[in-house]
């Protein structure tokens, strides 16, 4: 190709929300001045809003593209090592070639350990708006720059019953399901009757046949969660996520071991090396690459290597304005280990106006996004919404 890229700006987008993430704040559990939270059940802080940092990335022959990441807390620190570090190495280069990009990019900060966080959050919206550059100057969806696609819809399954009592989160679920979903999870540190009595119930209101899967939240050590596993497991359960601490990997080895279920792992993993360190070792039957943070070049790179060892790949849905939703269902459509994919109903309903293109979820299954590139683009609104940050 013979563009190349000549600015990357990056954005913030907050919307509010009617009831935060996971449902009503708890006793105990109101935000802070700056509308940040403290979840009692898993020690980890949410925002009362929906924030998320986006990159625009044009090139010298006018070829926009779209990027996005996790702004849930702290966006200023994504936006610092985009426009101090990232951007100056990005503009020069072609962007037909993303994943040399990425891989440049990566490098520069190798030797001090930036293996993930913040620093590999920027590199993945930087990422997914060079694939969306080099579709539209292909004429060609992302899909079809990963080989093609492989599967036209991506089966969902609905995540999250934010709803105050376990009588209303059960209720909340068969109306998903009158609505053609067949598949559930629920969050284990908001089930306040306790995780056994939650899937026990919805068991009991879905029928035999719905498949319901336990978000633990990486909250137990491992025996806590073998034996959480254990009780729960006689009422169908189809997976168990994110049992113990993602940096215990001795801890992941022994549940994946001993649980009578299978373990899903992966939504904060930032590249294919995460997933390297616990093949052979964990017998995880599940991977969840989460495209916010892994970019389009990782997200496959961790499904193709999950793909190569047998394992099922089923990415977390993202919580963001729809861009890099658009991007995970892209990449979902041509990776052959994918077999279902999230649907986090209370961000994607509201937040659909923010993107213009064909991008869907109903009666149980997404439908990708169609056109060039990711298919997708902030709409109208999104960009008055927009913050240059």
């Amino acid at each position: 190709m013979s563009d190349r890229v000549k600015s990357v700006e990056v954005f913030s987008l907050t919307l509010p929300r009617e009831t935060p993430y996971l449902g009503a704040a708890r006793p105990g559990e109101e935000p802070n001045a700056k509308g940040y939270l403290v979840r009692a059940g898993n020690r980890t802080v949410y925002p009362v809003f929906d924030r998320s940092v986006l990159v625009r990335i044009e090139t010298e022959g006018g070829v926009a593209g779209w990027g996005e990441t996790y702004g849930l807390v702290a966006p200023g620190a994504v936006a610092a090592i985009v426009n101090d570090l990232l951007a100056d190495f990005t503009v020069g280069r072609d962007p037909g070639d993303p994943e040399a990009i990425y891989d440049d990019l990566y490098d520069l900060m190798r030797v001090r350990g930036y293996t993930g966080g913040f620093y590999v959050d920027a590199l993945a919206a930087i990422d997914i708006a060079l694939w969306d550059i080099a579709g539209r100057l292909k004429g060609a969806s992302v899909a079809e720059l990963l080989g093609g696609t492989v599967r036209n819809t991506i089966p969902a399954y609905l995540s999250g019953l934010p709803e105050a009592s376990l009588g209303k989160r059960t209720e909340l679920a068969r109306q998903w399901q009158d609505r053609g979903f067949g598949a559930f999870k629920f969050a284990t540190p908001v089930a306040d009757d306790g995780p056994v009595a939650e899937i026990e119930t919805l068991r009991g209101a879905l029928g035999p046949d719905a498949r319901i899967a336990a978000d633990m939240h990486w909250t137990h050590s491992a025996e806590e969660a073998i034996d959480l596993i254990r009780l729960m497991t006689p009422h169908g359960l189809w997976f168990a996520e994110a049992p113990v601490r993602t940096e215990d990997i001795a801890a992941l080895e022994t549940v994946c071991r001993f649980a009578d279920a299978p373990i899903a792992v992966g939504e904060e993993w930032r590249t294919h090396w995460d997933l390297l360190q616990r093949i052979g070792r964990c017998e995880i039957a599940i991977v969840q690459p989460e495209m916010g943070h892994t970019g389009i070049t990782n997200f496959t790179r961790i499904a193709r290597l999950a793909g190569q060892h047998g394992l099922e790949v089923i990415p977390h849905a993202t919580v963001g304005a729809g861009i890099f939703l658009a991007a995970s269902l892209q990449a979902s459509a041509a990776l052959g280990p994918v077999t279902a994919h999230e649907f986090q109903h209370s961000i994607f309903e509201p937040n659909r106006r923010l993107v213009k293109g064909c991008m869907d979820c109903a009666e149980g299954f997404y439908t990708p996004p169609g056109g060039p590139g990711l298919g997708v683009e902030p709409s109208e609104e999104a960009i008055r919404l927009m913050q240059p940050i």
